[in-house]
């Protein structure tokens, strides 16, 4: 059953640790916390954070992975009314620094116990060990005495202040830190968790990371709301899943397609032609384009459908989630989020007819309060009507979704649209090849077609019968001009192929 909505996020655990307070809350192979002990650990840290020179209004980066401290220290950051900067800790040392730097953190916290990269983070930048009552040992950044605290509307609703700042990838450019609200993250987590039917008996697996939207609203804030447990992990690695949703008889697992296609890379390699988890009731994918390969092969292992959602981190992030009850067969998103207003248009704005792609806008309370210090670029993503673009193409069929590609990432041959994840799909339905990512690259008065794709460890294919495969299901203007074949894709922590770098390669 699900708790009425809080004002802050920071408030779903409260009516917990007072009805259940016993009932496990935050699960990792470290320890327990139950939702008393979760209550008591953020009002410990909130102390902590104070003394430690935060105000409302301040930045607080925290450079980690998936533990209770980081959820100890989110929580309790944004009930002081304080902006907790999610990162993950396996960025870059330039991609944090950036991100330091332009949101201008007052503290940069570190949780050194659980992560390596974070470890090596602190260190770099001066940190220092403190054991802190309830969390351990946290790295914490020197105080920076220039910033200035947002200020802070004490007229305005809680509920639309900032409950959390989360840089997006930046693939085409410096990252832009993205503003979400507590009502934002509530909504999407409240919804979630109705739409998967969550109750205070489900065990969740929490691997997405919750420096990530998805992870953060969907994964942990629906949990707390709806008392379940959460069993944390820092990191995927598919033998440690499998004993851990074996011996914890987990329910729901969300993942991305990469977490799954390591999973089927487990299951070719010793041999194992179908998996059981009789407790398991839901395995869902997003926060990258999941083909249909890749959604066959997890069905046939898993012996259960394979949900599909989609969504962007402005929108707190889901714009649309297949049903449980009604599960799909093709891979569509399904259709638009309770709630959620979507609208399908032309480059001039207009409506586009039924089945026909259109650039994919969105109205809702899951939508951004803004990019943070970047007006231009807020008033270029989110027009005087509060409609948001996503800059994806989308076509709708039947009430439900199907992502075509990318406005950026259209090509143009021939005087012919090229829609990418089209002719990844094709690729990806070879035996061989594990995944693959298209690009488009400039030649005299046209647009090419480059395939990058990583075939199965140890398998003999080559360029040759991939481009006889894509020449028996493309039509000749969307082939490939030229294919590469590589060990692995550059990808993001969400496990998004970062297709800026393979851009650098194809020249």
């Amino acid at each position: 059953m699900l708790r009425m909505l809080s004002a802050r996020i920071s408030d779903v655990v409260k009516p917990w640790s007072e009805s259940s307070p016993d009932r496990p809350a935050l699960v990792e192979t470290s320890g327990t916390w139950t939702y008393r002990q979760l209550d008591s650990a953020i009002s410990g840290t909130q102390m902590w954070l104070r003394k430690s020179g935060v105000r409302p209004g301040d930045r607080v980066m925290i450079v980690g992975e998936n533990c209770r401290e980081f959820v100890a220290i989110l929580l309790a950051s944004a009930g002081l009314d304080a902006w907790p900067v999610l990162v993950n800790a396996r960025l870059s040392g330039r991609e944090i620094d950036e991100i330091r730097d332009h949101c201008g953190a007052r503290r940069v916290l570190y949780t050194t116990s659980i992560s390596p990269h974070a470890t090596d983070h602190a260190q770099r930048h001066g940190a220092v060990l403190e054991e802190v009552n309830g969390l351990g040992s946290i790295g914490l950044g020197p105080l920076n005495e220039n910033v200035e605290p947002e200020p802070i509307d004490e007229d305005a609703n809680i509920a639309d202040r900032v409950a959390a700042l989360i840089y997006t990838s930046g693939t085409t450019g410096l990252p832009k830190g993205v503003m979400l609200s507590h009502r934002s993250l509530l909504f999407l987590a409240a919804g979630s968790a109705k739409i998967r039917a969550l109750t205070a008996a489900d065990r969740l697996y929490g691997v997405l990371p919750m420096s990530h939207a998805v992870g953060l609203s969907v994964v942990l804030l629906g949990s707390l709301l709806s008392g379940a447990s959460l069993y944390l992990s820092p990191r995927f690695d598919p033998i440690t899943a499998r004993l851990t949703l074996e011996r914890e008889r987990l329910t729901v697992m969300l993942g991305a397609p990469a977490t799954f296609t390591q999973f089927l890379q487990y299951a070719k390699f010793r041999g194992i032609e179908s998996l059981k988890f009789p407790a398991l009731r839901i395995i869902s994918s997003s926060g990258a384009p999941l083909h249909a390969s890749t959604k066959s092969a997890v069905e046939r292992l898993f012996g259960m459908p394979l949900h599909n959602g989609y969504g962007v981190t402005e929108c707190s992030p889901t714009i649309a989630q297949t049903r449980v009850e009604a599960p799909r067969s093709d891979t569509s998103i399904g259709p638009p989020f309770p709630g959620v207003e979507i609208k399908l248009v032309r480059p001039d704005r207009k409506p586009v007819a039924e089945r026909e792609a259109g650039e994919l806008w969105v109205r809702g309370p899951n939508v951004m309060k803004g990019y943070y210090r970047a007006p231009e670029e807020t008033a270029a993503a989110i027009d005087a009507e509060g409609w948001f673009n996503t800059r994806d193409l989308a076509r709708l069929e039947d009430g439900n979704l199907f992502i075509v590609g990318r406005t950026k990432d259209l090509i143009v041959r021939r005087g012919f649209n090229v829609y990418p994840a089209e002719v990844e799909a094709v690729l990806n339905g070879h035996p061989a090849v594990v995944q693959s990512a298209v690009i488009g690259r400039s030649v005299e008065g046209d647009e090419e077609v480059v395939a990058f794709v990583q075939p199965l460890p140890d398998s003999l294919v080559t360029v040759t019968d991939l481009a006889e495969y894509a020449a028996q299901h493309l039509a000749p203007y969307k082939r490939p001009s030229q294919i590469l074949l590589v060990p692995a894709m550059p990808v993001t922590p969400t496990g998004k192929v970062v297709k800026a770098e393979l851009a650098k390669i194809a020249g």
